[in-house]
Order: structure tokens, then sequence, then C-alpha cells
């Protein structure tokens, strides 16, 4: 590929990003930032600051037009603008403060425990479906108060809705309304329950019961809010820490220094928040006529922000295709900026800093399966790996549970 050659992509379609779209993103940062996808007439905003000035000025650049283009917005905070966005996410922060995250240490800790407990005596596993799934799949369902025989319904469910996103077939639309007919069903009796009798012990309850200046979620309100908690909780760590560990195990002599030295963890982690990047675009609506990377576009346009792309932009990060666990700084964008960044972002951050010192204590000699392929998911909004067979000599489960 040559720079003077345009590159045509479909940057609508789930195979892009099952490919290796970084080649064309790099393509578009040097010649066509603000890159046009005549096909669907979708601009693909490529390069950091661009981004930036994208996601801090929601007056310019709207959501309510919804977080995918051509698509219809929800009844969902991320697809909300100011003032009804603002009014919103206070009252579904309420389960996110510091303090609940900072509460939830030791119950994750025990959740990796577990996780790994079930694949330890087994000597091999797939690592996305048997580890790195799990743990925020049964995180994120403790919070929400879900029982633990249902978590593999939610597990579907939140599979079934996001693979319509870049293969929107007549099969995969069907899977995506059963999976949300099933999880409005399964979790409005929820609802009521926790409403009715004023129970907070949960993330429901306390979505459920929260009032903040007169303003309270109704019943739809709290199905589609937890549904986004749902699936931003599960999907995105999952492909963060099953890339990661592959980013590790690809580059053995991070990993050396990781496990020769604990306190690079935090800054590891951000390395593969960075490198992942698993949320792969959100959209913006343009209120306005604006000039943007060269591109001259008018109000009513519709732009993806490629938050992997930005993560690579080599005016941002020194060698952004190394994969290096001591960068500093790294001012990754991997849970988006402004108003609509990630809620998630601290349990996310949680869960990743509690799960990587316990594979390498129980699995230290994980390794990837020779010849083991390994295929991303094919969608448009949260991508990653699919499967990921790994191997290790079999230790023993823990003897009592924390």
């Amino acid at each position: 590929m040559t720079d003077t050659a345009r590159l045509v992509v479909d940057i609508m379609s789930g195979d892009f990003y099952a490919g290796n779209p970084h080649e064309a993103w790099t393509w578009m940062r040097r010649n066509e930032p603000v890159y046009h996808d005549e096909q669907h007439d979708v601009w693909g905003v490529t390069r950091y600051q661009d981004i930036r000035t994208c996601s801090t000025d929601p007056a310019t650049f709207a959501n309510g037009s919804g977080c995918w283009p051509k698509g219809f917005p929800m009844p969902m905070m991320v697809d909300m603008d100011p003032p009804l966005h603002t009014r919103r996410r206070k009252l579904v922060s309420s389960g996110f403060t510091p303090r609940r995250i900072a509460e939830l240490r030791d119950q994750v800790a025990g959740t990796c425990d577990e996780v790994l407990d079930g694949v330890a005596e087994r000597g091999a596993c797939d690592f996305v479906h048997d580890v790195a799934a799990q743990l925020p799949l049964i995180v994120i369902g403790d919070m929400l108060g879900v029982a633990a025989q249902d978590r593999d319904d939610l597990l579907r469910w939140s599979d079934d809705m996001l693979m319509s996103q870049g293969a929107m077939t007549e099969e995969t639309v069907e899977k995506a309304t059963i999976a949300f007919s099933e999880y409005e069903a399964y979790i409005l009796p929820v609802i009521e329950q926790r409403r009715s009798s004023g129970d907070t012990g949960d993330l429901i309850g306390i979505l459920a019961n929260a009032e903040i200046d007169g303003d309270r979620l109704s019943d739809d309100d709290l199905v589609f809010e937890t549904l986004l908690i749902l699936i931003g909780g599960d999907e995105t760590t999952r492909h963060v820490l099953s890339g990661g560990m592959l980013a590790l195990l690809d580059n053995p002599d991070q990993l050396a220094a990781l496990r020769a030295d604990p306190a690079l963890l935090p800054a590891a982690v951000e390395e593969m928040l960075r490198w992942v990047s698993p949320l792969q675009d959100m959209a913006r609506t343009l209120n306005r006529d604006i000039t943007l990377g060269g591109a001259t576009l008018r109000e009513g346009d519709q732009l993806l922000l490629f938050y992997p792309s930005a993560n690579r932009d080599e005016d941002v990060f020194t060698d952004p295709f190394t994969f290096d666990i001591t960068r500093n700084p790294n001012p990754h964008l991997a849970f988006g900026l402004g108003n609509h960044f990630c809620l998630g972002n601290q349990l996310a951050r949680l869960e990743l800093l509690e799960m990587m010192p316990k594979l390498f204590d129980r699995l230290p000699d994980l390794r990837l399966v020779d010849g083991a392929e390994l295929p991303r998911r094919a969608s448009n909004f949260v991508s990653g790996l699919e499967s990921m067979p790994v191997e290790f000599t079999p230790t023993a489960r823990r003897a009592v549970h924390a």
C-alpha cells in the first residue's frame, strides 16, 4: 500500500475490525485523518487530538442521535447529550463511587481465585472463554445482584446483542432481539423487588432507589442502563485481559520484567488498555458546519471516533506499535474522554490489577497452544479475541475459598 493511492475501506463492516485495521488507520492518519467512507457517507476520525476535540465539545459533536451511525438512539445515557445525559449520569454513577469500587477489592480477588480454580487442574483451557470472559461476568453479575446460576444467560444475552454489530444479518438481528426480550423479562421483576423493598444491597437496588434533586430512574431507564452496565462491564474487560495476556506472551521480555517487578503492574495495565482498546469507536453527529483534520463537514454529518487509532497516534505515543509496560506518560483513550468517559474505568482496572498477579502465581508457565488460531470478533463496536487456546502445568485448586 502506498500513500499516493487512496485507501478504500468499509468502516461500517465488522470484518474490517476483525482483520488488521491498524494498517488502514495508519494510512488514514498520514493521508486522510478525517476519512470519508463514501459508501455509507460516514466520516472516521483517526488522530488523537481530533478525537479529543470531538469528545470535549458536546454542543458541536452530539451523542443524541445514537452511539452508532445510521442506527437508532436508545434510551440510555450513552445516547444522550447534556442536560439529560448529566442528570442520568449522576443517578447511575451512584453505583460506581470510588468508595464502592474500593470495597469490592476483596470480592474481586476472590472471584479471580474462583475463576482460576475452574481451570487450574485441567492443564489447558480457552483463555478467552474460561478466564477472560468469566472474571468480569461474575463481578458485574454479583454487583447487579443476579443469581450465580443465571450467569450463563447474562453472557449469552451480552454476546448475542453485540454480535449484530458489524454482521447485521437476519439471524444476528433475530438473536439480538430475542436476547433483549429475555433480558428485559428477567430484569424487570428484579427491579420491582428492589424498588418495593427499598433494598440497596446490590447495584440494581442502588439504582432503583436512587434519587437526586427529585430525579429517579424509571423501570425502562433501569432496563437499558443495567444492560449498558452488563455489556460495558463484561465485554470490554474481557478483551483487555485476553489481548493484554497475548501481548505479554508475544513479548517475553516484558512478561519477564513484570514477573520480576510487581511494582510495574499499574503501568502494565495502562499499556494493556492502550494496546487492546476494545471499544473500537463511538459516533457523533454534527450540530453545525465545521472543518476538522482538513475535511469540510456539514451539520448532520456523522463521525466515528476511532479510539484504537488514537492510541497508536505517532504524534502522541513514542514507538506506538511497541508494547511497553514502562510507558510513561500513557494518556490513552481506551475509556473515551469527556462527559462520556467510561463510568466503570476503575472497576476494570481493579479486575486487571487483581487477576494478573494471580495468573503469574498459579499458572506460571501459561503459554499459547502451538498453531492455535486466534480469531477476532467481527464487530464494529467492541472487538477482541474470540478464542485463545492455552496450556500450562496443572496445579491444585485452593484448599479453602476465601
